[in-house]
């Protein structure tokens, strides 16, 4: 199992970035696919964005691609999510989660664990 912690989150003035902190403890970091996701007030979780084990590749969404940017250092059990040009649609609670996978998915079903999140709240 894995334990994940994220901190970063907070209020921004549209326009503006915030960078997200995920820490992973209990399992090897490396062997894990880590994943970004939000979930709007009413709203469904959506996928923001993956990185694979290496941070080689990385996956993001439509509505994010060009402003949010994920890395992570294994060396330090971090993945992490630069989130740059905020506008108001995105806030919502960020979390991040980690997958056995090696591909990159999309879905919550094919992550396993989980952090409880941070706020985001981009203010007009």
């Amino acid at each position: 199992q894995v334990q994940l912690v994220e901190s970063g989150g907070g209020l921004v003035q549209a326009g503006g970035s915030l960078r997200l902190s995920c820490a992973a403890s209990g399992r090897t970091f490396s062997t894990l696919t880590m994943g970004w996701f939000r979930q709007a007030p009413g709203k469904e979780r959506e996928f923001v964005g993956a990185i694979s084990r290496s941070g080689a590749n990385i996956y993001y969404s439509e509505s994010v691609k060009g402003r949010f940017t994920i890395s992570r250092d294994n060396a330090k059990n971090t993945v992490y999510l630069q989130m740059n040009s905020l506008k108001p649609e995105d806030t919502a609670v960020y979390c991040c989660a980690a997958s056995r996978l090696i591909s990159l998915p999309t879905i919550p079903e094919r992550y396993a664990d989980w952090g409880q999140g941070t706020q985001v709240t981009v203010s007009s």
